[in-house]
This record gives structure tokens, C-alpha cells and sequence, in this order.
């Protein structure tokens, strides 16, 4: 009959004679296929290969990593289910990042690794150098992207995107889209019913298909953009490089107060603390904001002078007239 016994992670099971502990050994490898977890397995395939290539024996990297032989063991058989702290331990001893313990992308192979360490601690400047010249270089849009007669707003809701947008599509003779009607055509469906009956994932898809059908019909145009869509890399890349981009900044109280005057609280009507939330998504955002190659405060002035302004650096930014 086991009992329980104390242990620094918690209570765990005491074992009996008649219970069986897979070992570093044969043991481990003879786990039921469907006990192993395919990302721990995954993961403990890394760490054995980061270990080969470091020319490390699993006792040196446990003792570097100040973990027991036997908990490395574990974690390289996919029978382990690391700690946040563990891998960050295993991923020092094995002088590697955690992304490239847990496989990110970026890790995958030795151009990659090398690209990350010539970006690695540049500053943004340096960063968006980088970017346009890799654009440029894979014909995804170049330096020239801020004279692209495609304008997209991009900004929090309530910035003045929907308004603005069609003053400015109606001043320059472009058409206007706005993306979110754009993808409740392709769904057929509202965006609150996409997200709640298929999930974020699936309108993002939507999201990327709007901009890439406004991209291929339209050579002129305004865009009205969804707040979140820098949220997804690839497609705001992809509205990067075929669109003069223009944030609509705004602080969190003017755009509280426009959308309540609209009569929408999504998505924050559930929330107790509706200004802080939005305060977060802001923050969060804007360093994907201030890639755009014009920023407009709308806070700062009424919706006529606001307008003008937006006119004249847009037009500026298109080499148009005045």
C-alpha cells in the first residue's frame, strides 16, 4: 500500500516494490508510444543535440545545470516535464538561448542562427535597415514602400480610421476599404461571430485573405485597417511592404470615449477595468504602430484640422499636389 510522502515540488506518491520507474536506460525507451507527449519528445531530441554538438556528457551538463543525471535523463527521453527554471538552467549549461532549446524557428539551422547574431543588440534603426534591405532582396517591398499610393490607417479603434479613411479616400479620388466589412463578406458572417464560432486563428486567416484581395484589385486606395491586425507579423509585413502605412495615434481616453459613443465597449465590455485593459493593449502595441511611415496624433485637435493635417503629410509622402 503506498503512502504519501513530502517533497520539495509538493506531495507525491511513495513507491512500493511493485511500482516501476522507467530509467535513463532501456527502460525509458520502452515507453508506450502514446505515453510520451510528442513536444516533450521533441524537446528532449534537442537537448541530446545540443549536447553532441557542445561535445558534453549528460553528467557534465547536469552538473553545469545543477540538476540530478537522472532528471537530464528524463527531460532527454521525453518522460521529463521540465520546469521553466529547469530548461532555463539546461539551455545555460548547454551555452544556448531557450528559444533554440524549445525550437523556435529562428534556431533551426545554422543561417538562421547566424542572421540572429548579426541582428542580435542592434537598435531599431539598424533593425528596419535590415528589414527593407531583406525585403528588397526577397521582392516583398523595399525603401520606396513610403511612396506607395496605397495608404493604410492602422491604429486602435476609435483613432478615427473609418472617418478619416473616407475624408481622405474622397479628397485623394481612391477608393475607400475598410477590412473588417471586407472580411464579414468572406465569412459571411459579423467578426464577433468568427472569433466566438471558429476562434482568433480562423480570423486572422480571414484578415490576411482582405488585405491580399485589397492589395491585388486595388493599385490606389485608402485602407482602413483592424486594430489588431499587427498582431499577426506576416500580415502586417505584408502591409508593410505594399502600403504607405499611417498610425493614427491617440491616447487611451480619446479612444475610450469614441468608442462609447459609437456604443461599442468590444472587447472590453466584460471588464471591470475597461481603461487599464486598453491601456495594455495600447502599450502593447504600439511599437508595431510605430513601424508606420507617418504618425498623426488625433487626440490632439478637432476632427477638421485633424483631417487637414492627415491630407498634407499624406500628400507629401505620395509626391500628389496640394
Amino acid at each position: 500500500m503506498s503512502s504519501n510522502i513530502m517533497h520539495s515540488s509538493g506531495f507525491i506518491p511513495k513507491l512500493t516494490s511493485s511500482t516501476s520507474v522507467p530509467t535513463a536506460g532501456s527502460g525509458a525507451t520502452e515507453l508506450a508510444a502514446e505515453e510520451k507527449n510528442p513536444s516533450l519528445v521533441a524537446l528532449g531530441e534537442r537537448v541530446r543535440n545540443l549536447r553532441a554538438q557542445r561535445g558534453m556528457t549528460r553528467k557534465a551538463v547536469a552538473l553545469a545545470a545543477d540538476v540530478s543525471e537522472r532528471h537530464l535523463a528524463n527531460l532527454e527521453y521525453g518522460i521529463g516535464n521540465a520546469s521553466y527554471l529547469v530548461l532555463l538552467q539546461v539551455a545555460s549549461a548547454l551555452q544556448c538561448s531557450l528559444a533554440e532549446l524549445i525550437g523556435d524557428v529562428t534556431t533551426s539551422s545554422p543561417e538562421w542562427l547566424l542572421l540572429r547574431e548579426l541582428l542580435e543588440h542592434r537598435d531599431e534603426a539598424a533593425l528596419r535597415r535590415a528589414r527593407v534591405a531583406i525585403g528588397e532582396l526577397l521582392g516583398t517591398g523595399g525603401a520606396n514602400a513610403a511612396r506607395n499610393p496605397r495608404v493604410a490607417l492602422i491604429g486602435l479603434r476609435g483613432a478615427g480610421k473609418s472617418t478619416l479613411g473616407q475624408m481622405l479616400a474622397d479628397d485623394l479620388e481612391y477608393p475607400f476599404v475598410e477590412l473588417s466589412r471586407e472580411i464579414e463578406k468572406f465569412a459571411g458572417c459579423s467578426i464577433s461571430e468568427i472569433q466566438a464560432l471558429y476562434g482568433m486563428n480562423a480570423y486572422r486567416r480571414y484578415e490576411r485573405r482582405a488585405l491580399e484581395e485589397a492589395i491585388q484589385i486595388y493599385p490606389e486606395a485608402v485602407i482602413a485597417a483592424p486594430g489588431g491586425l499587427v498582431s499577426d507579423p506576416a500580415t502586417f509585413n505584408l502591409l508593410l511592404a505594399h502600403c504607405t502605412a499611417v498610425w493614427l495615434r491617440a491616447d487611451a481616453e480619446h479612444h475610450m470615449q469614441r468608442v462609447a459613443a459609437q456604443g461599442d465597449l468590444r472587447p472590453m465590455a466584460a471588464s471591470k477595468e475597461a481603461m487599464e485593459d486598453l491601456k495594455r493593449i495600447l502599450a502593447g502595441r504600439a511599437a508595431f504602430y510605430s513601424k508606420a511611415d507617418i504618425t498623426l496624433d488625433t487626440s490632439a485637435q478637432p476632427l477638421d484640422a485633424t483631417f487637414d493635417a492627415l491630407r498634407h503629410v499624406v500628400r507629401e509622402a505620395l509626391q500628389l499636389p496640394e
